[in-house]
């Protein structure tokens, strides 16, 4: 049998400090929804069912658990009248005993190691109820937390209830219980809401416990930062920038050096090798993979890319594209969907490429842009150069082979194919097929109409210069 029965999250609330259209719990750190954070360290638990009670926005929350936690129920809490209530509609709807795990959605920094030894410690006390505490610098805002003579929990005092004396605790609720099932049915349902919020509040549950002769007890994590909750903009950020430090802590300590870890910003899910190297102002999203002696940054963006060993990345922007071993990319370079750099190639500066492939050893130095090509081994594209890949209704594609060399300011116009060892002479436009071994010129002879300056700008100071060089009329 599993160790938990049954999770419930709650994520019925309104959200209003938030000041947004979206759920509070459907914004985003490292990369995960709030909600997805939190869910990915529940699982460690192996619970054998979830719960989330839903509330204000709730369809585009049902939709985004459809995506993460499919196997999840949701149950709809249509009146906003407390966290008792919120438990017992997910309680009403799960059949069986066992130990339940009740918590907030808005909690993303609760870590698998915690909630596991608040479980431990439950499980070996034989408590029939727990509530996770944590001690705050500045409780404001929080239940507090009344203890008995034994160290057991009396009764937990929400901020708005407390008296003088009570606002001085700084020992808090952080909203995390684990609950023997049967022992919380038989109190859920004499929850009243007198009090100032008139709410049914689950922590009265604790008091109505107490007076059937069980006890419940506080559990007290080791970092009160991971219970920190969160309500409006200002707690979004502080929550996000403690998640950095604990995602870059972990990858330094696996080998990964990260120059200034303070401006380096790095989502859950990406993996880094170690001795990869990543400088200041640099953001790895996505499902990025780094791979070892990789060079990244500084100022560099990477959505969902894959860097290969060796590989450097300088003041770029990437996204899903794959950059092979011994790669340079940047500066100031843009990789759109579907690029594909094969091993020593490169992508100068101010370079954007889109869904095209370019060959091994070969590069696109400076100024251009190549957009659905296919690029052999070892071929230079000059400065300047275009891929005219849109007619206005359709885009085509651009081959070129291996040790072409393209002259610069050269137009490429799809759909077009450049042979084996062919060139294109410098300021063409190239809209047929250059055979293997052939130089492409797609430009008008050039003419020379002497005396010009000295007709048609006879004032300039081109003219006088022009003049002072011998040219005539």
């Amino acid at each position: 049998m599993s160790k938990l029965s049954l999770v419930i999250i709650l994520a019925a609330g309104d959200s209003t400090r938030m000041k947004s259209s979206q759920s509070k719990v459907l914004h985003k750190i490292a990369g995960r929804s709030l909600i997805e954070n939190l869910l990915v360290s529940v699982d460690s638990l192996s619970p054998e069912n979830h719960t989330v009670v839903v509330g204000a926005k709730k369809e585009e929350v049902i939709n985004h658990l459809s995506e993460i936690a499919p196997k999840a129920k949701t149950v709809v809490q249509e009146k906003r009248d407390g966290t008792g209530s919120a438990a017992r509609l997910a309680l009403d709807n799960h059949k069986g005993d066992g130990t339940v795990l009740i918590l907030a959605g808005d909690t993303p920094l609760l870590t698998k190691q915690t909630l596991q030894e608040f479980l431990a410690a439950h499980k070996g006390d034989g408590n029939k109820a727990s509530v996770l505490t944590a001690q705050l610098p500045d409780p404001t805002g929080y239940g507090r937390i009344i203890r008995g003579e034994q160290g057991e929990i009396s009764k937990i005092v929400e901020e708005k209830d407390t008296t003088a004396d009570e606002k001085d605790i700084d020992e808090v609720n952080t909203g995390v219980y684990l609950f023997d099932i049967s022992v919380l049915r038989k109190v859920i349902g004499d929850l009243k809401s007198n009090n100032a919020q008139n709410e049914l509040y689950l922590t009265d549950a604790i008091a109505l416990i107490n007076q059937s002769g069980e006890k419940s007890f506080a559990i007290l994590s080791n970092d009160y930062t991971e219970t920190l909750g969160i309500n409006d903009r200002t707690q979004l950020a502080e929550a996000a920038a403690i998640m950095r430090d604990r995602i870059n802590h972990e990858h330094m300590q696996n080998g990964v050096t990260i120059i200034d870890p303070t401006t380096t910003w790095i989502d859950a899910q990406v993996k880094i090798e170690a001795d990869a190297t990543i400088y200041p102002g640099s953001a790895i999203t996505g499902d990025s993979y780094i791979k070892a002696n990789a060079v990244i940054g500084p100022r560099t963006t990477l959505d969902s890319c894959q860097v290969e060993e060796g590989a450097r990345v300088i003041e770029s922007n990437c996204t899903e594209s794959k950059i092979g071993k011994a790669a340079k990319v940047g500066p100031f370079t843009y990789l759109r969907k579907g690029t594909v750099l094969k091993n020593e190639s490169k992508a100068g500066a101010f370079v954007e490429i889109k869904n095209s492939s370019i060959g091994e050893g070969s590069k696109v130095p400076h100024l251009s842009y190549v957009g659905d090509a296919e690029i052999g081994n070892e071929t230079n594209i000059g400065a300047a150069t275009v891929f005219v890949n849109y007619d206005g209704e359709k885009k085509h594609k651009t081959k070129v082979g291996d040790h072409v060399r393209i002259g610069s300011d050269t137009m490429l116009v799809a759909p077009v194919s450049i042979g084996d060892g062919a060139y294109t002479a410098a300021g063409s436009i190239i809209n047929e097929d250059v055979p293997a071994g052939a130089i492409g010129i797609g430009r008008a002879r050039q003419v020379n109409i002497l005396g010009w300056v000295l007709r048609k700008r006879k004032e300039s100071k081109s003219a006088a210069a022009a003049k002072k060089a011998g040219a005539k009329e």
